[in-house]
């Protein structure tokens, strides 16, 4: 892949999330799978859109393997379906999960529930929707949504097959969520950590240490940290590079802020602070990356980024 030929930085390339909320729904995935899908796209729709206003990101999940094109009757009864909720990723995450017979309880939650959602609070969650259970086990979710970009299917669908069948229960096959250029791309739940260029062996590995609450540390520095979701692209990418440097596996070791450099339209001070009390000052830069590559299967050239990250006193 010309993306992994290049060497090209997965630094600050994580989706824009505070939470999330992924739903199964088998069968076959459009380009905007939630509302090209066997899920009725009016609910599709009106999922995405809220968790998108109130800063999260709604996405459909599935079980690895083969997805036969068949309907599942009524689109208002979804049948026995698994729904994951994660929220509380800026400080003490949590995974809620659910398995709905119909659309009734979501439905209920995405009238009134986006602001808990949005500001991590679990109690007022699980008031609207009773039927979720605390998971005591994380999820990944790997990316490989054919129809939006055939890299995520190529690459994607074998690795999220090979550790599944090595973690069962724990992998899911999810729809896009950026970086395709990255694949195969996997979101941690609860955490919101977000991974490029996975295998079935490090995917694995992901879930071994996220159950420690940890970090693989084959998947530190640019190749993999792609950062975690509510962070913002120049503090995902100032967090990783300090996470790196000191090897620092712990999911919630580190906390990142981000402060535009007036002035400079392409530059950030950031402050990395770790749970020990140490701190960093980290100013993260944009810069072009040379050529220009396609950054879906068959499309155009698009110009490269990196994020040129330098720690004060290194």
């Amino acid at each position: 892949m010309l993306w992994d030929e290049a060497q090209t930085s997965a630094l600050g390339s994580a989706p824009a999330a505070t939470f999330w909320v992924a739903l199964e729904q088998n069968g076959p995935w459009g380009a905007r799978a939630a509302t090209q899908s066997h899920l009725d796209p009016g609910h599709g729709e009106a999922l995405d859109r809220l968790c998108r206003e109130a800063s999260g990101r709604f996405i459909l999940i599935r079980r690895p393997g083969s997805h036969a094109d068949l309907h599942d009757g009524d689109p208002g009864k979804i049948g026995s379906r698994r729904l994951y909720l994660a929220g509380g990723l800026a400080g003490r995450p949590w995974l809620l999960e659910a398995d709905l017979d119909d659309l009734v309880c979501l439905t209920r939650l995405a009238q009134t529930g986006m602001d808990a959602l949005a500001a991590g609070e679990i109690r007022a969650v699980r008031q609207l929707l009773p039927e979720a259970r605390l998971s005591t086990s994380p999820v990944l979710l790997i990316c490989t949504n054919t129809r939006r970009d055939i890299c995520c299917s190529v690459r994607g669908r074998p690795v999220a097959l090979q550790s599944a069948s090595q973690r069962p229960g724990a992998v899911w096959e999810c729809s896009h969520t950026g970086g395709h250029r990255f694949a195969p791309t996997g979101v941690l739940l609860p955490h919101g950590q977000t991974f490029a260029r996975l295998t079935g062996v490090s995917a694995a590995a992901v879930l071994d240490s996220a159950r420690d609450g940890e970090v693989p540390a084959q998947l530190l520095g640019a190749a993999h940290d792609r950062g975690r979701s509510h962070l913002s692209a120049p503090a995902q990418a100032a967090e990783s590079v300090v996470r790196h440097q000191i090897q620092e596996p712990g999911l919630a070791a580190l906390s990142t802020t981000a402060t535009p450099v007036p002035g400079h339209d392409h530059s950030w001070r950031c402050r990395v602070s770790h749970l020990d009390g140490r701190h960093w000052d980290v100013e993260a830069i944009r810069r072009p990356a040379g050529d220009a590559l396609p950054e879906s299967c068959g499309n155009e050239p698009v110009p490269r980024w990196h994020w040129d990250v330098v720690i004060d006193g290194s």
